[in-house]
């Protein structure tokens, strides 16, 4: 009975403690009904996009392709963290085992650095739509498509296979308590009582790499759009190729800006409360807002939802007829 008691505790004293993202706030209650409802906007804005996608013939097309990826990967993203905080602050349980810990920062990395290529994927797709319109159903056929998004998550996995288990085989005797609301690496590693120096170079020069071949494809690509948005004399040209533009752009400057803030500026230029803040809002806020950015900028997305909606007012109809 004592030795069952005994490994009990030894388990419990592996576990770590997640503050939370609001703390100890006098309006904790508020704040973290909004976050439920925020996911609940992600989990419908993202899963009616897929389904969208999915159903809708206007939409099967390299760039809903990827869009509908996106969507995916941001289900999956806030779906990795949020449940957990919320769980946690109804049951009054904020523990985290050391392997609940270990998966929820595979996932986390495996996602953020598959959505970085994915960002780039959907770079070239508009410059090849842009500028070189003739040659397009080539350069983006299926095959091409399903390598692309292949090869995003592929690149994603090998992200989080090789940090998270090095990340997690670090001894760490300082206080259990993570300053995040998930098992994010930086927040973890500092409770660590070995040194991680060697651990935070790799994972800066990972993260350059994850960031500069996407950056580079990016920059590039919009690059050459600009210039061939330049050379346009028609006006409706321009607005045409800056709509099409316009919704990825606000998306990656999103992504990137965060993703930059939290990884590779030096420790000394943040706080672990700015840290959990910028977390916030691209774990939480980004996958609310991507949704919102590709459907309201977008007459093909606005008119395949208003095309499902009187088909199902239809459907609605002959099902009352016959009744």
């Amino acid at each position: 009975m004592n030795s069952g008691n005994q490994n009990s505790q030894n388990q419990t004293s592996s576990d770590f403690i997640l503050v939370g993202l609001f703390g100890e706030s006098k309006h904790a209650l508020l704040l973290y009904t909004v976050t439920f409802i925020f996911f609940l906007m992600a989990l419908a804005g993202n899963a009616l996009l897929i389904t969208l996608v999915h159903l809708e013939p206007r939409l099967h097309t390299p760039m809903y392709f990827f869009i509908s990826q996106l969507s995916l990967m941001d289900l999956m993203y806030i779906s990795v963290t949020v449940p957990k905080m919320l769980v946690g602050q109804v049951t009054g349980d904020h523990t985290i085992s050391r392997s609940g810990c270990g998966i929820q920062m595979f996932f986390y990395l495996m996602l953020a650095g598959a959505e970085t290529f994915l960002l780039s994927a959907m770079a070239y797709d508009r410059y090849a739509a842009i500028c070189r319109p003739l040659h397009y159903p080539l350069l983006m056929n299926q095959r091409v498509c399903g390598c692309l998004v292949s090869g995003c998550w592929f690149l994603g996995m090998v992200d989080g296979l090789l940090l998270t288990p090095i990340a997690m085989s670090f001894p760490f005797c300082h206080s259990r308590k993570i300053l995040s609301f998930f098992c994010e690496a930086p927040a973890l590693l500092k409770l660590s009582c070995y040194d991680i120096s060697l651990y935070k170079m790799l994972m800066y020069l990972c993260c350059i790499l994850m960031l500069l071949i996407p950056i580079v494809v990016i920059s590039s690509s919009y690059a050459l759009i600009l210039h061939l948005i330049h050379r346009i004399n028609s006006a409706k040209g321009h607005r045409k190729a800056f709509a099409t533009c316009s919704s990825h752009m606000t998306v990656v400057l999103l992504f990137f800006g965060a993703t930059i803030y939290t990884y590779m500026l030096p420790d000394s230029y943040h706080t672990a409360e700015q840290d959990m803040m910028v977390s916030a809002f691209y774990t939480i806020i980004t996958p609310v807002l991507n949704p919102l950015i590709y459907s309201f900028h977008n007459k093909d997305v606005t008119g395949a939802l208003r095309s499902r909606m009187q088909l199902g007012l239809s459907l609605e109809k002959i099902v009352k007829g016959k009744v």
